[in-house]
């Protein structure tokens, strides 16, 4: 076993340990310089954010292709020693046999975990088809276990996001479904109420679930999810979103005013550049 496998399974397994008790969060950093912060300021693991990326090279989030996403997030498994989830969004790709090739190259990456979600980019039917969904789960955990390394198989049910008419009821279906196809995590990005978000729980258990919290539930707290059974905590591109408030916020006053009072909260300089000493 060469070093870069092994550096992986000891990854792997750190943060398959991490889903079996207890609630841990895990941010997504957008960039290198983010996740050697995050990483620094304790987190136990990271996961990269398919939009925080995109916006990073001018894009929007559905526009990034599979090679360029793939070199990215390498960079954020290179960055620090944490455990890194990739969000790998439809694997890019429909059918089962092009998801298990993606997913092959994601973990040759070096990564821990990934997600495949069921949205399919098409506004007619934005979900996939109920039995191609499961296929293309069952294709990404025969890739996973094809390539010997266990990486955490984490399958989402995009329902709230796409807008369906009942979000729960599809979620709930699907993502039993999913873990039964042998999804290790579960994932309905968008659900906010704390008894859709414990009946979630309930449904897939004892596999472990993940919440997404954002602007439209941030009023949720790590214990209170702790406390209805969520064993992971997500952020998707709300810190890198952020971010760009800020940015936004002072380049607005600086065109439209003409003042620079906004900087007085930036940052410090030394501090950010002693977050990077060697």
């Amino acid at each position: 076993m060469n070093q870069t496998n092994h550096s992986q399974l000891a990854a792997v397994a750190r943060f398959r340990d991490l889903h079996a008790t207890g609630c841990f969060v895990l941010p997504n950093p957008w960039d290198i310089g983010s996740a050697v912060y995050l990483a620094k300021l304790g987190f136990e693991a990271l996961a990269t954010t398919s939009a925080g990326f995109a916006f990073s090279r001018g894009l929007q989030d559905p526009d990034v292709t599979r090679a360029p996403a793939l070199a990215h997030i390498s960079e954020i498994v290179d960055a620090t020693p944490l455990p890194v989830n990739a969000d790998f969004q439809n694997g890019y790709a429909d059918e089962p046999e092009d998801v298990a090739t993606s997913v092959a190259l994601c973990v040759a990456t070096g990564v821990a975990g990934l997600s495949i979600e069921d949205a399919s980019a098409d506004r007619a039917a934005p979900l996939y088809e109920f039995g191609l969904a499961v296929e293309r789960i069952k294709a990404a955990r025969a890739a996973i276990d094809g390539s010997g390394i266990p990486v955490l198989l984490t399958a989402r049910c995009e329902a709230w996001l796409a807008g369906q008419a009942e979000p729960l009821k599809v979620s709930l279906e699907r993502l039993v479904a999913f873990a039964e196809a042998g999804a290790d995590c579960l994932f309905a990005p968008g659900v906010a109420e704390p008894d859709e978000i414990a009946t979630i729980v309930k449904a897939v258990a004892p596999k472990p679930v993940n919440v997404l919290v954002s602007s439209h539930n941030c009023g949720l707290t790590v214990s209170q999810l702790t406390d209805l059974g969520v064993r992971r905590i997500s952020v998707g591109g709300a810190l890198a979103r952020a971010a760009w408030g800020g940015l936004m916020r002072a380049a607005r006053r600086i065109k439209e005013d003409g003042a620079f009072d906004a900087f007085a909260d930036a940052a410090p300089f030394a501090e950010i550049n002693e977050l990077f000493a060697k």
